[in-house]
């Protein structure tokens, strides 16, 4: 698109705004002859990417706004009723986290829907992505749709979208959709109902009460039988989003008093005042909690982002200070102490992102149990995990991402932060009562299955520069892989742009090059599906002797995958004035 077009289609994007307030803000960008800018929002649309579509408020098809919303959910909306006919259907949930705009974007969802002649069921209040995934799948529902950003700055916001077996929608029904959405007319000629959510539409209820409480009584049945005492003093912070009322509730039915939230984050507040990247991964976002740990002597550290799919912990390290576990740790915990109360017939199923740590599949090996990698998102996990479970042979048990996402059992088709919570709090409280910690549990793992690392390093390249920059780097490393990243021999390389065809679909083509290393470990390079973010994983494996301080080996080996991600970062062309960000 050059620039010429970009102006005549944000004058007729302007036209057909129903928001003054974006209307303004387009408008000022064509005044100003803001070329680069009106480039950059005008030439596309949002597509669903890994965890449906995200991007910056704004103005413009790139950007979250009402008249995107509208147009997506006319879309949707014809793809359901050409999907299921003219039957009656059951109902869409939808539901919205506390972000500033997800109130106006809800009721847009919901005043399409309705004016389609769809049955919603929606959420008056914020709501958490898991419990909203939780009722769709309770409700049998048509899909279900939240409007979340999760983890993204406050500037962000999202729409998700679950299919009818409560997983988000995967191919071929993304593309079905956006194909219904690009036949969507000018925003303010979709039909859209304004009193929708103020009782005026017959077709539209809120949810009903009792489902909540529902999701309640199942998350407090997944605790492990003879629960040990309760003494664990936990310090937690839902980073301004919407879990301190979930978190609280499912704690303390659980006997754990001893729980001390961070007041200033505690309430939900979309401007996110005190942090400024409200993600658990990164520097800073845990100071607080941090803080407040050391004030009550806690005995663990518990985060969820925004919208409370995800979990993050720190233990005390021993020296009087805290070190944060990665989502790779938590998960392999969780997975283990799952697996060990697991029924062994149908034989357990545990599944993780193909970018979480290898290690997983050798203590599904110790439990007997089948390990099955995936794409990115827990959509692709659990699409394997109802296809794998529909042979009969197998019952998924866990899943994890190394992103911090976890998923315990059938109740959410989704990561949730809320019973992953739960439940290491209670793995935390059966290690203190046996004296020992999950700092000592996790040293055992490491004994029995040797000590994984696991580094991430992301560059930032925002725009449309930086995505072709992305894409060239991608180019790169796929037609012209590295034989040795320093002193690591690349052994083989898996490129996963091609072959699909040869694999489940939950291993489709997608933008990932995997440098496997020997018996050292492995690399990979992938541009993330919902920043704009190129990614580097290092996976590194050392065994660990009887007697030896697997902390200090960690570090040793933390340090060399770190030499190797920044080597792998110089050889795509990245400079340090890229100003990576490190996990």
């Amino acid at each position: 698109m050059n620039i010429d077009e970009a102006l005549e289609a944000a004058r007729a994007w302007i036209a057909a705004d129903p928001d003054p307030e974006t209307r303004r803000e387009l408008q000022g960008h064509v005044d100003s002859r803001n070329d680069a800018l009106l480039l950059e929002v005008m030439s596309g649309s949002l597509q669903f990417g890994t965890a449906g579509l995200r991007a910056l408020v704004g103005a413009g098809p790139l950007r979250m706004n009402r008249a995107v919303v509208r147009r997506t959910t006319a879309g949707v909306a014809r793809y359901l009723k050409r999907r299921h006919g003219k039957g009656e259907l059951a109902p869409i949930v939808v539901g919205a986290d506390g972000r500033l705009s997800s109130a106006a974007f809800l009721r847009e969802t919901v005043g399409v829907l309705s004016a389609h002649g769809l049955p919603v069921c929606y959420f008056p209040e914020p709501v958490a992505t898991p419990i909203a995934a939780y009722v769709a799948r309770r409700l049998s529902a048509t899909a279900c749709i939240v409007i979340t950003a999760s983890h993204n700055p406050g500037e962000y916001n999202g729409y998700k979208l679950y299919d009818a077996n409560a997983v988000q929608i995967v191919p071929p029904v993304d593309s079905e959709v956006a194909a219904e959405i690009e036949r969507s007319a000018p925003a303010s000629s979709e039909p859209m109902r304004a009193d929708a959510l103020d009782g005026g539409a017959p077709n539209v209820q809120p949810v009903p009460p009792e489902l909540l409480e529902e999701y309640f009584r199942d998350v407090a049945a997944l605790r492990p039988p003879g629960a040990p005492a309760r003494e664990l003093c936990i310090a937690y912070t839902p980073m301004h989003g919407v879990g301190a009322a979930p978190v609280e509730r499912v704690l303390s039915a659980a006997g754990f008093a001893r729980l001390h939230v961070v007041q200033e984050q505690r309430e939900p507040d979309g401007r996110f005042p005190t942090v400024r990247f409200p993600n658990p991964e990164e520097p800073g976002a845990l100071d607080l909690v941090t803080e407040l740990a050391r004030k009550v002597n806690a005995d663990l550290i518990l985060a969820n982002d925004p919208d409370v799919d995800r979990l993050a912990a720190s233990l005390p390290d021993g020296k009087g200070g805290w070190a944060a576990l990665t989502g790779n740790q938590i998960g392999l915990l969780l997975a283990d102490f799952a697996l060990e109360r697991a029924a062994k017939t149908p034989r357990p199923l545990v599944a993780e992102s193909i970018v979480s740590s290898p290690m997983l599949r050798s203590i599904a090996a110790q439990h007997g149990a089948h390990c099955e990698q995936t794409l990115t998102g827990f959509k692709w996990i659990w699409t394997a995990a109802l296809d794998l479970m529909a042979k009969g042979e197998l019952n998924y048990v866990f899943g994890f991402e190394e992103a911090l996402g976890y998923c315990v059992g059938h109740l959410v088709r989704d990561k949730d932060g809320i019973s992953a919570a739960l439940i290491l709090c209670e793995l935390a409280a059966l290690e203190r009562s046996r004296g020992s910690s999950l700092r000592e549990r996790l040293a055992q793992l490491y004994l029995r299955h040797g000590l994984w690392v696991s580094v991430q390093r992301s560059v930032t390249r925002q725009g449309l520069v930086g995505a072709r920059e992305i894409q060239e780097a991608m180019d790169r490393v796929s037609s012209d892989p590295p034989e040795r990243v320093l002193d690591a021999r690349v052994t083989a390389v898996n490129d996963f742009r091609s072959g699909g065809e040869r694999r489940p679909r939950w291993l489709e083509n997608t933008s990932l090059v995997e440098l496997e290393l020997g018996d050292r470990g492995r690399m990979l390079v992938r541009p993330s599906g919902t920043e704009p973010k190129l990614k580097v994983y290092v996976d590194l494996r050392r065994p660990l002797a009887a007697g030896s301080d697997p902390w200090q080996l960690e570090g040793e080996l933390q340090r060399e995958a770190r030499r190797l991600a920044d080597a792998l970062v110089g050889e795509l062309g990245f400079t340090d004035s890229a100003v990576p960000s490190r996990h």
